[in-house]
């Protein structure tokens, strides 16, 4: 089981997919865990996500910390294939919160709300990292390289 986390090959497009993935969670992660780049921090967004959207409090740890700490995995490439379905389940989990508003991102417009299309995408490259791994240059590749199965 152990060895199933880790095992990939030298696949470049594994490599850069998981590390755009891994940059633009980071942003959001930071925003919500250190409050960073105009984010409000830990304790301000876990009484955001309680206030307006519903979510009880542990389950708002959860996700700014699989946001967070998976979003570093993935730019690492360490245990590629967890952090890929930890962030597969919170954009499944967001996904269904923005379906209401329709596809489009709704940037301008009568639409208020942003729909489900960038969901999308990050559910299709969580879905190619769960199944290719890391790639090249991914922590579980060096691993597996240092001690071969």
């Amino acid at each position: 089981m152990k060895t199933q986390l880790i095992t990939t090959t030298e696949n470049w497009g594994a490599t850069a997919i998981r590390f755009a993935l891994g940059i633009v969670l980071f942003s959001h992660g930071a925003q919500s865990m250190l409050g960073w780049f105009g984010g409000f921090g830990l304790q301000s967004t876990i009484e955001f996500l309680s206030a307006n959207m519903g979510l009880p409090a542990l389950i708002g740890y959860a996700v700014i910390c699989i946001q967070f700490f998976g979003s570093l995995m993935l730019v690492t490439g360490l245990l590629t294939r967890v952090a890929a379905l930890g962030v597969f389940g919170i954009f499944i989990g967001m996904a269904t919160y923005h379906f209401d508003y329709g596809f489009y991102m709704n940037w301008s417009g009568t639409n208020a709300g942003e729909g489900f299309e960038y969901h999308i995408l990050v559910l299709a490259m969580c879905v190619m990292l769960f199944i290719s791994g890391g790639g090249a240059l991914s922590v579980d590749y060096k691993i597996l390289k240092s001690h071969p199965l």
